[in-house]
C-alpha cells in the first residue's frame, strides 16, 4: 500500500494524506456476507453513555469476518482484496472448494489466485492457519487465538504481527507487538504472516471532518468545563485544577494506580508490555 498527499489548497489539505487503495481489486462487497450495523453513539441498552466521544459518522455495513478459520482441510482461492470500513486492515474474499465464501484478514503478500487453508496439513505460508505447535519457532503470525475454537483475538489490526518465540510442552511463547511475552496453548490457531495495509499508521487526517466521518466526536479538556461537569472545571481564567492530582469526570484518580482488573489469563503473561 502507498500513501497519496494533496496540494495545500486549504489549511485542511496541507499535510493531509490518504491511502491510494491500489491493492484493492473489488469495489463492492459480497452481499451474502453483509449485515446491518446499527449506530449506538457510545450508549448502552439503557441509553447511558459508556464510551465517550462517539457519534455520527458515515453509514456502514458489517462484513462478517472469519476469525475462527475452522474450515479445516478445505482449500480456498483468494477471489479479491477489499476495503473494510470497520477495521484498519484489508480483507480478502475466499472462495472455498465446497462453494462457501468467507472473508479473512488479508496478510502481506496475499494476492488474487493464491490458495489458503486451515489445519495441521496446511503449508507454512501467509494466509494459512495452523496450530501454534505446528508452526516453526521464529515465525511471524497474526490473528492468534487465546482459547481453542474461540477465534483469533490478538494481532488483528493493520501492519501488526506477533512472533512465535519457542514451544514449551503444551504451550507456546509468543511475543506481541506491544512487547508483552505471553504463553498460549499449542492447540490454538494462528495465521501465518503480517497483517496488511502497513502504511495505515502513517496516514494524517488533516482536518476534523475526517475524524467525524469515522464516528469520533470532539474531546473537550476538563479545565475548560464547569465545576459541575468536571473536577478540573471552574475558576477565573486558566486556573490550576486545585487538586492533588488529575481526576476523571467521575472524580476517580486518573494517574497513580493500575485500573486493569485481574484476569484469569494473567498467569500466562511472562513479561508485561513496556517492561512493567
Amino acid at each position: 500500500m502507498a500513501l497519496k498527499t494533496y496540494r495545500p489548497t486549504s489549511p485542511g489539505r496541507r499535510g493531509m494524506s490518504g491511502a491510494t487503495f491500489e491493492e484493492l481489486t473489488r469495489s463492492k462487497p459480497e452481499k451474502s456476507l453483509l449485515s446491518p450495523l446499527r449506530k449506538r453513539g457510545g450508549r448502552n441498552n439503557q441509553g447511558k453513555i459508556t464510551v465517550r466521544h462517539r457519534g455520527g459518522g458515515a453509514k456502514r455495513s458489517l462484513r462478517t469476518i472469519d476469525f475462527k478459520r475452522d474450515k479445516v482441510g478445505v482449500p480456498g482461492r483468494v477471489a479479491s482484496i477489499e476495503y473494510d470500513p470497520n477495521r484498519s486492515a484489508r480483507i480478502a474474499l475466499i472462495y472455498y472448494a465446497d462453494g462457501e465464501k468467507r472473508y479473512i484478514l488479508a496478510p502481506v503478500g496475499l494476492t488474487i489466485g493464491n490458495t489458503v487453508m486451515s489445519g495441521g496439513n496446511a503449508e507454512v505460508k501467509p494466509g494459512n492457519a495452523l496450530p501454534l505447535k505446528l508452526i516453526p519457532s521464529g515465525s511471524v503470525i497474526h490473528n492468534i487465538e487465546l482459547e481453542k475454537g474461540r477465534g483469533g483475538k490478538l494481532a488483528r489490526s493493520a501492519g501488526v504481527s506477533a512472533q512465535l518465540m519457542v514451544k514449551e510442552g503444551e504451550y507456546a511463547l509468543v511475543r506481541l507487538s506491544s512487547g508483552e511475552m505471553r504463553r498460549i496453548r499449542g492447540d490454538c490457531l494462528a495465521t501465518i504472516g503480517q497483517v496488511g495495509n502497513i502504511d495505515h499508521q502513517n496516514i494524517k487526517l488533516g482536518k476534523a471532518g475526517r475524524k467525524r466521518l469515522m464516528g469520533w466526536r470532539p474531546t473537550v479538556r476538563g479545565s475548560a468545563m464547569t465545576p459541575r461537569d468536571h473536577p478540573h472545571g471552574g475558576g477565573e481564567g486558566r486556573s490550576p485544577i486545585g487538586l492533588p492530582g488529575p481526576k476523571t469526570p467521575w472524580g476517580k484518580p486518573a494517574l497513580g494506580y493500575t485500573t486493569r482488573k485481574p484476569k484469569d489469563s494473567d498467569k500466562m503473561i511472562v513479561k508485561r508490555r513496556k517492561g512493567k
